[in-house]
């Protein structure tokens, strides 16, 4: 006699955020009740597990032939998107029944809620790999994921989307204007009506200034003006407009050369004074300042700047030295003599870049020969023997070969050539290496002084 035992379990799922109640009916198990007859050949103690949806894999001490018999044990597992119900192994026991019963159920996604403007459609409904894609309404756009997908575990990717409104509003500003500056002010007081914005949908509109208020105090050159709208959906329209000063002026002073200028005011409107100023190693040669007149045109006759005057006859080396300290860098060249090959060499390339080491500010020694018919030079202008002999000794110069030492403006040796240097690669390593961001912006300025 064969005893059938059914059991429905039904199982309620609430899901927070959702407001969605999921019922799922669902069968528990069946299981037979039999009292089998014992063979004592093939004996079979349980029937044969089945697992829908799953998998069933059973190993019997007796082999792979026994299946049933008594101590197979059987794993068992489910398919992705089924969800393991019951034992996850069962043992066959001598009372021929199996130690417990599974089952796989079918894993599922919270529904989804709708979102106001848009809608979803989804692949398998709200099961496990099910894909749902949303889209809006016209005029509105998808904000955030545009697709979620039920996971195994019963989750869905992502987070929900939102439908937002996409219609901009609509803004004009007035029209741009020009000021003149009254003679000795650099700005202008300018004013002018707000802008009118305008939305399709919304009847309060965010409009903001970016810029000053009207009424502001604007200096010289175009101003831009912009105004930005926004609507309660965050859409935005924007406009601008030009603001245009113009201050009385003179034309704009060149700074001497080996030189800079520094003006009052902004540099060159009525009224603005602008003073001359030398380099290091170099002397003004006439005005000191000169002023920009109401006729548009500057008083007096521009300066110059000369080369310093440098004393060669002192007697020690420390003198010479500090006429050049904070104010030249120095290029000392020796040789065993005026003939040698490599300082004649060095003399052509040297004689050829002489504008480019002034505007680098670099004075040139000469070293030749030795005692007692040993030379220096600055120039045209000769040094006496302590101070050739001082800077033998100090900068560890040899009469031997030919050199060359390169001193920063504080009197340090900062590189040695023992062959003859190109002015590209002289002037590269002084560029590189001795020039402050001061003297870079300059020596750009009039690198073309020397072409």
């Amino acid at each position: 006699m064969t005893l059938g035992c059914s059991v429905v379990v039904l199982i309620f799922y609430l899901t927070a955020g959702s407001e969605a109640t999921v019922y799922d009916t669902y069968t528990d198990f069946v299981e037979e009740d039999s009292t089998p007859q014992l063979d004592y050949k093939d004996p079979h103690w349980c029937h044969s597990p089945h697992l829908p949806n799953g998998e069933v894999i059973c190993h019997s001490p007796r082999g792979g032939g026994h299946q049933s018999t008594l101590d197979t044990r059987c794993e068992m597992t489910c398919d992705r998107g089924y969800r393991l119900i019951g034992k996850n192994s069962i043992q066959c026991l001598a009372s021929r029944r199996w130690s417990g019963t599974s089952y796989c159920r079918r894993m599922r996604c919270h529904v989804l809620p709708l979102i106001p403007y848009g809608r979803y459609t989804c692949t398998e409904g709200f099961v496990v790999d099910s894909r749902c894609d949303f889209t809006c309404d016209t005029g509105y756009r998808v904000e955030g994921e545009h697709s979620r997908t039920c996971q195994h575990g019963g989750t869905w990717t992502g987070v929900q989307p939102v439908c937002s409104d996409t219609d901009p509003p609509k803004i004009r500003c007035p029209l741009s204007r020009l000021k003149i500056a009254e003679p000795g002010k650099l700005t202008a007081s300018v004013n002018w009506d707000p802008p009118t914005a305008s939305d399709t949908a919304d009847k309060s509109l965010d409009v903001i200034l970016v810029g000053p208020e009207p009424g502001s105090d604007f200096k010289e050159g175009p101003h831009i003006i912009r105004y930005k709208v926004y609507d309660q959906a965050r859409n935005r329209a924007a406009c601008k407009f030009i603001v245009r000063v113009e201050v009385r002026r003179c034309l704009e002073l060149s700074p001497p050369l080996h030189g800079y200028l520094t003006c009052s005011s902004d540099g060159n409107n009525y009224g603005a004074t602008c003073e001359y100023h030398c380099d290091a190693g170099y002397e003004r040669r006439g005005v000191s300042s000169r002023v920009c007149q109401f006729n548009r045109s500057w008083a007096g006759s521009p300066a110059e700047c000369v080369l310093m005057e440098i004393k060669s006859d002192v007697k020690t080396t420390a003198a010479l030295l500090d006429q050049f300290y904070e104010k030249r860098r120095l290029l000392i060249l020796s040789a065993p003599n005026i003939s040698d090959p490599d300082y004649q060499m060095q003399n052509i390339m040297i004689q050829k870049s002489d504008c480019g080491l002034d505007l680098r500010h670099v004075t040139v020694i000469e070293i030749l020969g030795s005692p007692p018919r040993e030379t220096g030079r600055i120039k045209e202008s000769q040094l006496t023997s302590e101070v050739i002999e001082g800077l033998r000794q100090v900068f560890r110069i040899s009469r031997s070969y030919f050199s060359m030492v390169l001193l920063d403006e504080r009197g340090r040796d900062r590189e040695r050539f023992i062959i003859p240097m190109a002015s590209d690669e002289l002037f590269s390593y002084i560029d590189s290496f001795l020039l402050d961001e001061e003297e870079r912006e300059r020596l750009e300025l009039h690198r073309e002084f020397c072409d």
